[in-house]
């Protein structure tokens, strides 16, 4: 019988995203508050999401489990993700609470504001017994933040997907993405984003997250990062420095990848692009954080994704496809 289901079903996933999809409202002028915005366009949000549809634009396989509103905004979402063939059989409605929203001003200089309406949110009730486990245990990375360890059940929901990746063999992949907005307290963050540190084989943080979880230390010493935040389970952590490029750290070498100079109009979803782009290059070459010139390689391929993705606004309509980076990379090579 298994054998039968399979053929039915589109290729195994490469990545598997866990966690957060929601919209995003965002002012239809950017440099202002929420408050004196005239209008707002709403656009499909969650960084989770956002990095399977990235793997999926770039031509890798890509799928989704978490929870939405079983409302208008909820199927409109799972309809994006369906059109942007990202597998969304893990997708799961619930019929009391809605989808997730999320007001997002962007200030004149491109970063962001945050307002959130969870409360709770159809994302937050996701249960254990929802998950897809099969989805879960064919994919090659499984992939997810923080967000989704904030409150019950989709925290138990959470723990036990990474429990049944790991003992499935697949690749795990953490990105805190940190919202202080939604956590209790800064403490509750920093214990929640560090309770599952330890499990990770592959961490991507930014230069704010280092200061943070560290309690104020140098994001840029190299030594902080090591000392700090490298364990020993770990096979790649990622510091990403937006246009400036990112650093990594193996077990064996570390170095920096210097980032491609772009007109910045919107940050949103830069550090989901970076990390779909190096997801699908670690997917296809499980080894890669052994051989530092194919890491370089991959590291700057997820540069120019992000480097994209700020062309432009919203997170989703903006993410690159494989030939517009395989043009900047020859374009910005040429130079």
């Amino acid at each position: 019988m298994g054998s039968e289901d399979g053929s039915k079903r589109k290729k195994n996933p490469q990545v598997v995203c866990f966690g957060e999809l929601l919209i995003d409202f965002v002012p239809t002028v950017s440099g202002v508050s929420l408050a004196e915005a005239p209008g707002f366009k709403k656009a499909p949000g969650g960084a989770p999401a956002n990095v399977a549809v990235c793997v999926s634009k770039l031509g890798g396989s890509a799928g989704f489990l978490g929870k939405v509103g079983d409302d208008e905004f909820g199927h409109m979402l799972a309809n994006i993700l369906k059109e942007n063939n990202v597998d969304n059989t893990g997708m799961r409605f619930d019929k009391q609470a809605r989808t997730a929203l999320a007001f997002v001003t962007l200030r004149s200089d491109g970063e962001r504001e945050f307002m959130f309406f969870r409360h709770p949110s159809a994302d937050m009730l996701l249960t254990e017994a929802e998950l897809d486990t099969d989805l879960i245990k064919k994919s090659t990375i499984f992939h997810y933040g923080s967000i989704s360890l904030i409150e019950d059940p989709c925290k138990s929901a959470h723990l036990a997907a990474m429990k049944i990746a790991k003992k499935a063999g697949c690749i795990l992949s953490y990105d805190p993405n940190l919202r202080l907005p939604l956590w209790p307290s800064p403490e509750a963050a920093r214990k929640g984003i560090m309770s599952i540190w330890d499990e990770a084989d592959v961490i991507k943080i930014s230069e704010d997250e280092i200061v943070f979880l560290t309690g104020g230390d140098d994001p840029y010493d190299d030594k902080v990062v090591l000392t700090k935040l490298f364990h020993p389970n770990l096979k790649l952590l990622i510091v990403t420095e937006g246009p400036n490029g990112c650093r990594y750290y193996t077990k064996d070498f570390h170095g920096k990848v210097g980032g491609v100079k772009v007109k910045c109009v919107d940050t949103t979803g830069a550090g989901d692009a970076f990390v779909g782009g190096l997801l699908l290059n670690l997917a296809a070459n499980t080894q890669l954080f052994k051989d530092e010139k194919k890491l370089r390689d991959a590291l700057r391929f997820a540069n120019v994704c992000g480097a994209i993705t700020v062309t432009e606004r919203g997170a989703i309509p903006s993410l690159p496809s494989k030939e517009a980076v395989h043009n900047k990379l020859e374009e910005s090579e040429s130079k």
